[in-house]
């Protein structure tokens, strides 16, 4: 079974701190500073991972205690760079990198060592995506995660490490097992 990060989005959402499933919170970037350090703070104090993501995750960082960011560099057109001057920005942080839904992508992302891999899936082109997991998962050692981008993308049959889930969808799947 797969292990879940929880996407949180507002300071509403139902983090759901007692649920032993759920060990990593992603925590976007653009919620308010004082509810960011209540929810980093909350987190730490139950023994779970936060990590920041978003446009402001980097210059947030270093001023919040959060474990590491989940950056996405699907855009990149200089992967390698931007990661080693990530990595020296959040030093011993844990590092999760969203990358383009290819192969030549995904193999200098992971070349680079980030702790996590993660791929964006959406419900059209799910059996392409679909079929990048599988050969990333056969290929590479390093955690792989998905992060469906819509409701009906049908993230139960990807061979993942991580789903990243809002609190919301994390409940609907639950309920449905």
């Amino acid at each position: 079974m797969p292990n879940f990060i929880l996407n949180i989005t507002s300071q509403d959402d139902d983090l759901m701190l007692s649920n032993p499933d759920i060990q990593c919170y992603l925590l976007a970037s653009d919620i308010d500073y004082q509810t960011l350090q209540k929810l980093v703070h909350q987190i730490s104090n139950a023994g779970k991972i936060s990590l920041l993501y978003g446009e402001k995750s980097l210059d947030l960082i270093s001023a919040l205690p959060a474990d590491g960011v989940l950056v996405d560099l699907s855009k990149s057109e200089n992967i390698k760079k931007e990661m080693s001057l990530i990595r020296h920005q959040i030093k011993d942080g844990v590092l999760g990198v969203i990358c383009r839904n290819r192969r030549h992508e995904a193999m200098i992302v992971s070349e680079n060592e980030p702790d996590f891999v993660v791929f964006k899936i959406w419900n059209d082109g799910c059996d392409k995506t679909l079929e990048l997991a599988k050969w990333y998962n056969e290929f590479f050692l390093l955690q792989m995660g998905v992060f469906p981008q819509d409701e009906n993308a049908d993230f139960t049959q990807y061979p993942c490490d991580i789903i990243i889930l809002t609190p919301e969808r994390y409940k609907i799947f639950v309920a449905k097992k």
